[in-house]
């Protein structure tokens, strides 16, 4: 014959603030790709006397003029300089077609990327100890009037 003998009911208290922590954690991270995945389709970057301005993701800034070495400022071809591909992200986005954030490049050079496109971007040294590797919709020009802002 068998018997059967319920659980002492446990305090649902823990389990309820485990649940907690575990959908604001969902919550946070679905805020994240929202985020990322905007900004890989609205991103900008703006040059004016008080510098370039990253708008976009969490990895928007200000980096003023004095930063910017325009002496070395470029633009690559990731698939001609190896040196420069992004091979580990630190802190950042990394899907197809979109890496946003700090990065290790092959040469070890640290990187603050917005990349959409890896055959055309724009690579600026900063005085900082990294670099900017950006997908920029008129290369050329962008770095034509960064040319212009920076100081050597």
């Amino acid at each position: 014959m068998t018997e059967t003998f319920d659980i002492v009911p446990g305090g649902g208290r823990a389990l309820w603030i485990l649940l907690a922590v575990v959908v604001a954690i969902m919550v946070g991270v679905a805020a994240l790709l929202v985020q990322s995945a905007r900004g890989a389709r609205s991103s900008r970057f703006e040059l004016s006397p008080a510098g370039l301005r990253l708008r976009g993701d969490l990895y928007g800034r200000l980096i003023p003029p004095a930063e910017l070495r325009r002496e070395g400022a470029r633009l690559v071809d990731l698939d001609s300089e190896p040196s420069l591909t992004p091979i580990r992200k630190t802190l950042g986005t990394a899907a197809p077609h979109y890496q946003a954030g700090w990065f290790r490049l092959r040469s070890g050079e640290r990187a603050l990327l917005y990349l959409t496109d890896r055959h055309r971007v724009a690579y600026i040294p900063t005085r900082r100890n990294y670099s900017l590797l950006l997908s920029v919709q008129n290369p050329d020009r962008f770095l034509a009037r960064l040319r212009e802002i920076a100081s050597d």
